[in-house]
């Protein structure tokens, strides 16, 4: 009785050994992206997941602006040429790219302006006007703006208006502090 006790046990054991070396739903990239693996914000929280992109608009201190489907602010790279993402490497760690796995919903917005583009990791970045996007990793909750006029790797760093252009303007004086900051500076 014992020894049917211990096989079963060893074949419990064996089994769920098994399932943890089976698939674990990862891409075949031998080296994770910051599209792919969800990068953590300095709060802790993780960056959206890559999944289908939701591009719609919500108020800001700064008028009207691009969010995502979940409310978090979406910004322009300045340094960015078309559609090509200037935005690589390290700096995917602080302005992770929204990216998406099929074409992206357009809630509220001009659907003719969505689009996406090829990252030179292959994954597949949404587009607005032509302007790549992304989030701003001290951007831990939705309708904060702390990525606002940031100059960083190279160029300064946007939020993004219903007509696909970069808001420049100061935060309207009578916006809620609570809707986030109003950026600037560094991290």
């Amino acid at each position: 009785m014992n020894r049917f006790i211990t096989l079963a046990a060893g074949v419990a054991a064996m089994t769920a050994a098994a399932s943890g070396c089976g698939s674990s739903g990862t891409t075949a990239s031998a080296t994770p992206t910051a599209s792919t693996n969800a990068p953590t914000t300095a709060a802790g929280s993780a960056a959206p997941s890559r999944s289908v992109a939701t591009v719609k608009t919500a108020s800001s201190p700064f008028g009207q602006i691009l969010v995502d489907g979940s409310g978090r602010t979406l910004y322009l790279f300045k340094a960015d040429t078309g559609t090509t993402s200037t935005c690589n490497g390290s700096c995917t760690q602080n302005w992770p790219p929204q990216t998406t796995t099929g074409a992206p919903d357009s809630s509220g917005v001009t659907a003719s302006l969505v689009g996406t583009t090829t990252r030179s990791d292959s994954s597949t970045q949404v587009t607005y006007n032509g302007h790549p996007l992304y989030y701003f990793f001290k951007d831990t909750k939705p309708g904060e703006t702390n990525g606002q006029g940031v100059n960083a790797f190279g160029a300064s760093w946007y939020v993004v208006g219903p007509s696909g252009d970069a808001i420049t303007s100061p935060a309207s004086a009578s916006a809620s502090p609570s809707a986030g900051s109003t950026g600037g500076g560094g991290y």
